[in-house]
Parts: C-alpha cells; sequence; structure tokens
C-alpha cells in the first residue's frame, strides 16, 4: 500500500495553485518604468504611498510634484496626499528641501530617489582589508576565526557608522545651540503647551528657527505666530509636527509690510514756510532821558519805566 502525497489534493490536475494572483507578463519595450520590489513590498508604507512614489518615479525631471497638483491628478485629497509624502520621505524615498531664490521666494527642492539604500551605500566608507581577511578565515575554518572575524567585523562596522556623514539641518552644532536659546526656538518650543502632538525634537527647532524668525522680522507678533501654528489642528494624530509646521510657515508666510514713501510737494503745492532772519526793531529816542534805545514805536527806556514804576508804588 503506496503512501499518497497530500499537496496532490491541494493542487489541480493542471499544477496551478488553487487560489492567490496569477501573472501573465509580457516584456515592455518603451514606457515604462523600473520599479525595486524593495518598494512595492514595503512592510510599513502605505498603499498610498507606494503607489505614490511609482507615479513620482514614472514623472520626467521637472514635473511639479506639490500637493496641490497631485491632488488635482488623483481623488485621494490633500490630506492623505501629504501624509503620503511625509511617509516617503521617512523612509528616504523622497528628500525635500527649502530654498530661497534671489527673488526672495521660497521653493520646495524635491528629489525622488528609487533605491535609498544605494545613498547611505554610498555614503559609507568601505570594509578594511582586515575585515575581508578575517571573513575568509572564518569561511575556511575554525569556530575561533569565526569568532575573531565577527567581533573585527563588528569594530569595523561601528566604526564606519560613526564616520558617516551627519544629515545636514543647517546650522552648525555652535549655532544650533544658539539657536536653541533664540525666540524663534522657544516659541516652538513652547508649542507643545498648546498641544502635545507639536512636539518638536531639539533637530527640528533648530531647522524650523530660521523660518520662525522670517515671520517675527517682518513685524508679525510672536502670539500672532503661536495662533497661527495652533489654531484648526486636524482631529487626525500629527505623525509629523516637523513638517505639519514648516508647510504652515511656508505657505502662510506673510508679506512685508510696504515702506512709507517720503511725500513729494507737486507744483502748486506750498511747501513748508522757513521763518528768515529776524529784523532788530528801529532806535527810538526816550522821552524821560533821551537816550537811544530800540523798540516797536517810541516811548521810554526801560529804566524810566522802572523808575516810574518806582515812585508809583512809593
Amino acid at each position: 500500500m503506496t503512501e499518497q502525497n497530500p499537496s496532490a489534493h491541494a493542487r489541480p490536475a493542471s499544477g496551478r495553485r488553487p487560489g492567490g494572483v496569477e501573472h501573465e507578463n509580457h516584456p515592455h519595450h518603451d514606457h515604462f518604468t523600473v520599479v525595486g520590489n524593495h518598494l512595492l513590498q514595503h512592510p510599513e508604507l502605505s498603499l498610498t504611498a507606494i503607489g505614490l512614489a511609482v507615479h513620482i518615479q514614472s514623472l520626467p525631471a521637472g514635473a511639479p510634484v506639490g500637493i496641490k497638483a497631485l491632488a488635482g491628478k488623483f481623488p485621494e485629497g490633500e490630506i492623505r496626499i501629504a501624509a503620503a509624502l511625509r511617509e516617503l520621505e521617512e523612509y528616504g524615498y523622497l528628500a525635500r528641501t527649502k530654498e530661497r531664490l534671489p527673488s526672495g521666494r521660497v521653493v520646495t527642492r524635491t528629489i525622488s530617489r528609487n533605491r535609498p539604500r544605494a545613498v547611505l551605500a554610498a555614503a559609507s566608507p568601505p570594509l578594511l582589508p582586515a575585515v575581508a581577511a578575517a571573513a575568509g578565515t572564518a569561511a575556511a575554518g575554525t569556530a575561533a576565526a569565526a569568532t575573531a572575524a565577527a567581533g573585527t567585523a563588528a569594530a569595523v562596522t561601528a566604526a564606519a557608522a560613526a564616520a558617516l556623514p551627519v544629515p545636514d539641518t543647517g546650522a552648525d552644532p555652535a549655532s544650533a545651540s544658539k539657536a536653541v536659546r533664540s525666540p524663534a526656538a522657544d516659541l516652538l518650543t513652547r508649542l507643545r503647551v498648546h498641544d502635545s502632538r507639536l512636539l518638536l525634537t531639539e533637530r527640528d527647532v533648530c531647522r524650523l528657527a530660521p523660518s520662525v524668525t522670517v515671520w517675527l522680522e517682518r513685524g508679525v507678533p510672536a502670539t500672532a505666530v503661536e495662533r497661527t501654528l495652533t489654531t484648526g489642528l486636524p482631529q487626525e494624530p500629527i505623525r509629523h509636527p516637523a513638517a505639519f509646521l514648516e508647510r504652515r510657515l511656508t505657505a502662510d508666510l506673510p508679506p512685508l509690510l510696504p515702506v512709507p514713501r517720503p511725500h513729494t510737494p507737486g507744483p502748486h503745492t506750498p511747501g513748508p514756510q522757513t521763518p528768515g532772519p529776524r529784523t532788530p526793531d528801529p532806535l527810538q529816542t526816550c522821552d524821560g532821558c533821551e537816550r537811544a534805545f530800540r523798540a516797536p514805536r517810541a516811548g521810554r527806556c526801560r529804566d524810566c519805566r522802572a523808575g516810574s514804576a518806582d515812585q508809583v508804588a512809593a
């Protein structure tokens, strides 16, 4: 009596699986985009973020990928698209930076990465020859050599991680500590008092402080800046408070106050009257002592008037 294979009952005679997806693949020769499975099967990204990443990777260079531009193409709306963009930025598939043009306008520069791990690998230094030799020894032989190779590899990996470039936050450590003590940084730190979802890290405070300083330099009171950043918050959780605040600081930036123009009198507008030099009073002859003194009209001099006043008082 022969034993039957239990898998034979689970698969049809045609050799196909009873359920699941089946692929009919045909090669593409034009108008296609190569996308890695690390993105298409990402365990943390939402389907909206994955689909949006594939769409952005298929666009030509220079195509608009702002929130409003994408919301005009798809039915998800600005809130879901903004959340998906933040997901892609968190996992390295997008990099968005703010740049100020010579005209003073602030624009967003977006970089789409089809392999975020390749960026990290390019930034990592090559393994030292000692690691390669230790790995060869481990493959060749003893358990002791394998243990030594693993310890050497771990030490070099730690050294390589320490040598990786620190992400640019827009400020060096000295200016970062100064930014933490600035009024703009204090304002950003206080936002968590209004809503705990606006809790920022020290790195986020250093990155957003220059944007808040622009508001303060334009004559906006600190209380008005706080009100702009904390009023009308969404009901759902704010997963990326720094990105949320940065968008408000950029989109709601008020214009500069107009500079008052000096008043220029027209041809028929009388200008300010400038007093001319004062003309001295003419010389008069005193009626009492016949001395000369200056007065607007004839009469007595000061001494004679004073003498007459004394006689009347007596």
